[in-house]
């Protein structure tokens, strides 16, 4: 593991314990990666790590939140989209966005982070803020707000800064919440077919507060992620499917080896 990827928590103000990546090629033989078919067609979900995670989708391959070194990306189909929800270090890396980034890659940020992007990065780039929309190819994108609202917390993710993304595929939903805490903005989303939905304290919320809120909203399928903390502390995701029971069908990654 490299020195980068060792301290990206470190980045956003924490530090999380070593962790133990499994090629690929061995996550997938595992069965670590989930189909979900759609009217438009299939969607592959590959978890890597933390909050980063690959989807082979109709309109293209889309990487969410990567960082770290590029090998681990080496065996996924180069992006066609990238999304960054905030400029947390393990969220982005510049570094791993230029060796991943293709002739035809488009990225969507934060506008906090789309001022971060170096000109040949920039050239490729829509930045959205809370509550806009733009689209690719033919699929609707819609930033929702992700923030903090516990006392002393607000200034890990302030209100208005950081997105969270719905994306609007062919008859199938997918909410992703990159960093916030059990926000009215989540709880009143509706028809999410897929959530990823994240837990770690004390810069997100905790495992009760991710499974109410899921609860509320109904996806019917759900990815804890983002659930390693501060010091390596962890929030339980079997814990979470317990909280949740049958309110959705909860999908376990390899987030962390």
């Amino acid at each position: 593991m490299t020195q980068t990827r060792r301290q990206f928590i470190a980045a956003s103000a924490a530090a999380i314990g070593s962790i133990t990546l499994l090629p690929y090629a061995a996550r997938a033989a595992s069965g670590s990666s989930d189909v979900f078919t759609t009217s438009g067609g299939d969607i592959t979900v590959h978890p890597v790590e933390h909050a980063s995670f690959v989807m082979e989708t109709p309109v293209g391959t889309i990487y969410t939140d990567p960082v770290g070194s590029a090998d681990l990306y080496a065996d996924f189909p180069r992006p066609d989209l990238i999304l960054i929800t905030h400029q947390h270090g393990d969220h982005y890396n510049v570094e791993t966005l230029t060796a991943l980034t293709g002739d035809n890659t488009r990225l969507i940020t934060n506008p906090a982070v789309h001022a971060m992007l170096p000109d040949e990065l920039k050239a490729k780039a829509t930045q959205i803020a809370n509550g806009e929309d733009t689209t690719f190819e033919a699929l609707g994108i819609s930033a929702i707000p992700a923030y903090n609202t516990t006392e002393g917390r607000e200034k890990f993710h302030p209100k208005g800064r950081d997105n969270g993304y719905v994306l609007g595929f062919d008859g199938f939903r997918v909410y992703i919440s990159g960093d916030t805490e059990d926000i009215a903005e989540m709880r009143a989303l509706d028809g999410i077919d897929l959530a990823f939905v994240c837990m770690n304290l004390p810069f997100t919320m905790d495992v009760k507060a991710a499974a109410s809120a899921v609860a509320e909203f109904k996806p019917k399928y759900v990815y804890p992620y983002h659930y390693r903390g501060r010091d390596g502390g962890t929030q339980d995701p079997a814990e979470f499917a317990t909280l949740l029971g049958d309110a959705a069908q909860v999908k376990m990654g390899p987030w962390y080896g």
